[in-house]
């Protein structure tokens, strides 16, 4: 998996609801097409991040068509997840 764009997004909650702030962060994959994960139309990430206290937390994340903007039924492995967790964290300051 070799992530080729990004972007970060950060949040707003207008009713104040929520602790911390979240983030909203789109990677563009390529991954190669012998991979389970491979769409000829390619895939991307979303993922839903927290900041709080100095604490990170990736809540969710889902893996979506490029084509369709369906979701795929896929995980990511321990190691991409570990590996899209510390792009999160090195990129969150980019958020507008």
């Amino acid at each position: 998996m070799v992530i080729t764009e990004y972007s970060i997004e950060k949040l707003k909650d207008p009713f104040g609801i929520l602790t911390g702030e979240r983030y909203e962060v789109f990677l563009d994959i390529t991954v190669p097409e012998d991979d389970e994960l491979y769409t000829e139309a390619g895939i991307y990430i979303r993922i839903l991040y927290k900041v709080e206290d100095h604490q990170t937390e990736m809540i969710k994340y889902d893996l979506l068509d490029r084509g369709s903007d369906k979701i795929l039924d896929f995980e990511l492995e321990d190691e991409e997840i570990k590996a899209v967790q510390a792009f999160c964290i090195e990129h969150l300051d980019e958020a507008l």
